[in-house]
């Protein structure tokens, strides 16, 4: 199947049918696209939280509570749960670390390359700091993630429910995440569709590609 394929088959699931487990490979092939995915100059500026037990996926549903209860039963039924998180700033431990990584997997043919790389990178960094946006430029970045397990999960035949739905700072607080310098963005539910989620019968809806498109 093409990947448009599986965009027009993918929806988001509203129930999941607590008895069904994802097999471990297929999660992480998942994981393993949400390590790969794009971000600007390379910042990878995000931490994932996986949630597959229920003591897990508890603490988790702590950010489903008051207003947002009506996602709670779709973090607990799910098979896995996976909390996308953001970092706060982007500070000189965490660019060093990335740009040993690039180093050790060969991306530099000398060190002026990694000079150069290391200054490209810091001065976007230092853009936005001066724009006070770095925490909106890294989540931009782990909502690139976001897209791209929600497609590859399509592809292994699995469903998700993306939840903007959550109480950030419960789940911060919860997960400790401030001390690391992180910020809960968006949790994902990964299963199967239970047979009592209405949204499965739906058609897909979409604007018409002439109202989204302009071809010059």
């Amino acid at each position: 199947m093409s990947p448009a394929s599986f965009a027009r088959q993918r929806y988001t699931t509203k129930a999941y049918d607590a008895s069904r487990q994802v097999d471990q490979a297929i999660i992480d092939e998942l994981l393993e696209l949400l390590r790969l995915s794009p971000s600007s100059v390379n910042s990878q500026p995000w931490h994932f939280v996986v949630a597959s037990t229920a003591e897990g996926k508890a603490r988790l549903a702590k950010g489903a509570q008051g207003g947002f209860a009506y996602n709670q039963p779709k973090i607990l039924n799910a098979s896995h749960v996976i909390l996308i998180c953001a970092r706060r700033d982007l500070d000189d431990a965490h660019l060093a670390n990335v740009l040993q990584q690039e180093a050790d997997d060969g991306r530099f043919r000398d060190d002026a390359a990694r000079t150069t790389q290391h200054n490209t990178r810091s001065s976007y960094v230092e853009l936005h700091r001066g724009l006070g946006d770095i925490p909106h430029w890294a989540e931009k970045q782990a909502y690139l993630a976001l897209g791209t397990l929600l497609l590859g999960a399509a592809a292994k035949g699995v469903d998700a429910t993306p939840m903007e739905g959550i109480d950030r700072e419960a789940l911060d607080e919860e997960l400790g995440l401030a001390a690391q310098g992180l910020s809960s963005m968006v949790a994902v539910a990964l299963g199967y569709r239970s047979d009592s989620d209405f949204n499965a019968a739906l058609p897909k809806s979409r604007l018409p590609a002439e109202r989204v498109f302009t071809h010059l």
